[in-house]
């Protein structure tokens, strides 16, 4: 078998894809929705409400958001409320004291300027996997099919910066497979190298799987093995400070629950 990798081609719509992601999100919801509402009232827990403030890495955006509609809605009277993009900014934020409820990063290492500054409340744990993908102009022109080809002279290519959790993996998939890369730019989140691609900026990025699925015709994916040397564990985190605990905790809960976690999965996310 050569090292060549498998091309595939991402053809839903990203619109698409959301909308079925919230159709298998109901069709779940709906089938536990009546025995939870009749589990919290005769628990009588007390009932939520107020703003969740979620920082999370970037290559959450779709599943998050889809998520916290959900949450907002078997919770009237919550708003959840995100910042997305590079998890090392979002816990340089988190331990310089901007206000937030839950943190959810793309790496071990990003959660770990948070823990390490005392500022999460008890332990991460891993809620869902990422792994790499190369992403390229749609038909792939350029006929990339392995990491190797990204070396090609001429060829425009976009890495994540070292210190992103995309980056880093990027450049562990590079080391082992004994590649050096040059890119035209480093990118501070996930979602601005896939951008330089959309934009036709670049002839490449490496990404996670999960934004060259939600892109969907903008971009084709090239998988690649040396991504399995390089797959990303996400933690998450309540905070330490959190100004809304109660509700903060019911959305993590959310997040790692069947219902979340089939969310998740179907963005292309792996399970932990």
């Amino acid at each position: 078998m050569t090292r060549s990798a498998r091309r595939t081609r991402r053809t839903p719509q990203a619109a698409g894809a959301a909308a079925a992601l919230l159709l298998a999100l109901t069709a779940c919801s709906s089938s536990s929705g009546s025995a939870a509402d009749s589990d919290s009232s005769s628990s009588g827990s007390p009932k939520l409400s107020g703003t969740v403030t979620v920082f999370a890495a970037a290559s959450l955006e779709e599943s998050f958001t889809t998520l916290g509609k959900e949450f907002e809605k078997e919770h009237p009277g919550t708003k959840v409320t995100f910042s997305f993009g590079g998890s090392d900014s979002l816990a340089a934020s988190i331990t310089g004291g901007a206000p937030a409820d839950v943190f959810a990063a793309a790496s071990a290492k990003t959660m770990a300027i948070v823990t390490d500054a005392k500022a999460a409340d008890g332990t991460p744990s891993t809620f869902v996997r990422n792994q790499l993908e190369i992403a390229t102009l749609p038909g792939n022109p350029d006929r990339i099919a392995s990491l190797k080809d990204l070396t090609k002279s001429g060829l425009k290519v976009v890495l994540c910066d070292k210190t992103v959790p995309c980056g880093a993996a990027a450049e562990k998939a590079l080391q082992a497979s004994d590649l050096k890369l040059t890119p035209v730019s480093y990118e501070q989140d996930v979602k601005s190298a896939l951008t330089k691609v959309e934009l036709k900026e670049a002839d490449a990025a490496v990404v996670y799987k999960t934004d060259v699925k939600a892109a969907g015709d903008k971009v084709e994916g090239v998988d690649f093995p040396e991504s399995a040397e390089a797959i990303n564990d996400y933690p998450v985190t309540l905070l330490k400070d959190a100004p809304n605990s109660e509700a903060a905790k019911a959305f993590m809960e959310l997040v790692k629950s069947p219902t979340g976690q089939q969310v998740l999965t179907g963005a292309g996310f792996l399970k932990p």
